[in-house]
């Protein structure tokens, strides 16, 4: 029985291992990601807003950007 105890356990330290593991690959990757400058050209585009919330990511930093100059925007209009 004890062997079997000892099996449970090295399973469940290879599981946390992985985690761990893709947790730094996930880590490296975002901040490789961020530290990449942007592409010659790239720097000044601008993103049609229309277009933008046709778009169905709801996740969308840039879409949440347009609904808050939009609201912003009412809100001026409204005073």
């Amino acid at each position: 029985m004890e062997w079997l105890i000892g099996h449970t356990n090295m399973r469940i330290l290879i599981a946390i291992g992985v985690v761990v593991v893709l947790l730094v690959i996930f880590f490296i990757s975002y901040v490789a990601n961020k530290k990449t400058p942007l592409p010659e050209g790239c720097e000044n585009i601008k993103i049609d807003e229309e277009n933008c919330l046709a778009c169905h990511n709801v996740d969308c930093s840039i879409k949440r950007g347009f609904d808050l100059k939009k609201l912003k925007e009412e809100l001026k209009e409204d005073k």
